[in-house]
């Protein structure tokens, strides 16, 4: 799918790929908080040892920094969107429109959803954006 990125969200991906060497994918801009769509295998890089590249960035864009990693399939997006819960399993409905279902251990129910239900609002953007997915429902 073809993803569209504000001017902001531009520079502060170029400034991410710069300062931590990994490649991102997308960049959602929120007022506090600015989440990257790391590509497969970058995740460690974009992190850096003790967390230092990542707040390096939190410093220069003065933001709360989220890492999702890219994944090849669906499913497996939806559960990398979703991290840190544990998935158990993701299951894609194409009836009306296209919803996964998210088996999650009920000890992580409330990591799945987030603070005020940011992890699952940004999972849901993300997973439209990159794969057209209506929706993302807990089971």
């Amino acid at each position: 799918m073809k993803v569209t990125l504000s001017d902001t969200a531009r520079r502060f991906i170029a400034l991410f790929e710069d300062e931590t060497g990994a490649t991102a994918h997308d960049c959602l801009v929120f007022d506090d908080r600015v989440v990257f769509l790391v590509a497969a295998g970058d995740m460690a890089t974009a992190i850096g040892p003790g967390g230092r590249t990542v707040q390096s960035v939190e410093r220069r864009i003065d933001r709360s920094v989220e890492l999702v990693e890219d994944a090849d399939t669906p499913e497996a997006f939806v559960a990398s969107a979703l991290a840190p819960a544990a998935v158990r399993h993701v299951t894609l409905s194409e009836q009306n429109d296209t919803v996964a279902y998210v088996e999650v251990a009920e000890a992580d129910r409330g990591v799945a959803i987030g603070s005020s239900g940011k992890t699952i609002d940004t999972a849901r953007e993300l997973a439209r954006r990159h794969y057209g997915i209506d929706d993302i429902k807990l089971t």
